[in-house]
């Protein structure tokens, strides 16, 4: 999305863009990039996608999987009746409960 805001319409487009920036991307990983959802990406790349796109990480990075489901579906500390003291309850990202450290 944030490509079709910039008005680049083919990876060939970005492509050159971010060669012009200075990041040489190879065709198959550009493929990736632009036509599936990556499952890395190193952080000099996004930084220079973000310079090329004119946008922050936060625009071009959206959580998925079991942690980010998790995060979702816990109540808050103050809709669940907790007051601002006690500490917000903290759950693994497989949702599995610790067992007790040894005494």
């Amino acid at each position: 999305m944030k490509a079709a805001e910039a008005g680049i319409w083919q990876a060939t487009q970005m492509r050159r863009r971010l060669a012009e920036a200075g990041l040489e991307i190879s065709a198959g990983k550009m493929s990736m990039l632009w036509s599936r959802t990556p499952t890395t990406i190193r952080l000099d790349d996004l930084e220079v996608l973000c310079s090329v796109l004119d946008c922050t990480p936060c625009d071009l990075l959206v959580p998925t999987g079991t942690a980010a489901a998790a995060r979702d579906e816990q109540p808050s500390p103050r809709a669940a009746g907790e007051t601002s003291d006690s500490p917000a309850p903290i759950v693994p990202a497989s949702g599995r409960p610790r067992t007790r450290p040894p005494l």
